[in-house]
């Protein structure tokens, strides 16, 4: 069985993040980044469908040149080998898929898994748009995944209110599976050091028509102090209070 897990390179969570100096995104001087930790969920996932099935497991990311860094710990963790679409534009939903699609072209992978959604702009519509790019079926929010006989799966999907769906779908499929299904592993020393010789095939993104979705500014948000005085009598104060918890704060 093939598998290929689109993963991203984000910026370390609870780094202290600025807007750059065109304010259209971050300022990432002195940043450090990690894989995205919904896309590490796949990854893992992946990793244990290989060890039931066998097959091989590629990693795909679509960045930077410093998003090897991201593709050889994966690699570590036990991926086979990896494709990287390096690009240094910063790529909207329908672009990031548009690349990974080009790249996928000619593996014909049995299953592709990505992340629920990205830690830093969480859109969580990639892997639905490239599925439908690549003309196959797709379910999100996976909580459990079963491979039957190699040409079909069963998922678990997670719904609200504590409900859950199970689906019956037919290979090739994507996947985008919820953070949590498993215990994440941890990169042991022969695995970096095999990581060291595997394949990362380089590849450039396609030109593409103008982006769908353009950041025209991004700030931090405005700090402000206000009170409010609430007069009358302990009853009308506190009807004016419930008010305004309710229809300004919106928190009732």
């Amino acid at each position: 069985m093939k598998i290929v897990v689109a993963i991203k390179q984000v910026p370390v969570r609870d780094s202290p993040l600025r807007p750059s100096a065109a304010g259209t995104w971050i300022d990432e001087t002195n940043l450090s980044f990690e894989i995205n930790e919904p896309d590490a969920y796949a990854l893992e996932e992946a990793l244990q469908l290989r060890e039931k099935h066998s097959g091989e497991v590629i990693v795909l990311c679509a960045g930077p040149e410093r998003a090897a860094q991201t593709i050889r710990e994966a690699l570590a963790k036990g991926a086979d080998r990896a494709i990287h679409v390096e690009t240094d534009t910063v790529l909207d939903t329908l672009g990031t898929a548009q690349a990974l699609a080009m790249a996928i072209n000619g593996e014909a992978p049995d299953l592709i898994l990505t992340g629920l959604q990205s830690d830093d702009l969480g859109y969580g519509q990639t892997g639905v748009v490239l599925a439908e790019l690549l003309g196959v079926p797709h379910s999100t929010i996976i909580m459990q995944v079963e491979i039957r006989n190699g040409k079909t799966l069963r998922v678990k999907r997670e719904l609200e209110d504590g409900w859950f769906q199970h689906i019956e779908m037919s290979l090739p499929a994507v996947l985008t599976i919820q953070s949590g299904l498993n215990k994440l592993r941890y990169a042991t020393l022969m695995g970096i050091k095999k990581a060291k010789t595997k394949e990362i095939r380089v590849v450039k993104p396609a030109s593409s028509s103008a982006p769908s979705i353009v950041i025209d500014k991004i700030y931090a948000p405005q700090k402000a102090k206000q009170a409010q005085i609430l007069t009358g009598d302990a009853k009308s104060a506190a009807k004016q209070l419930v008010e305004k918890l309710k229809f300004e704060a919106r928190v009732l």
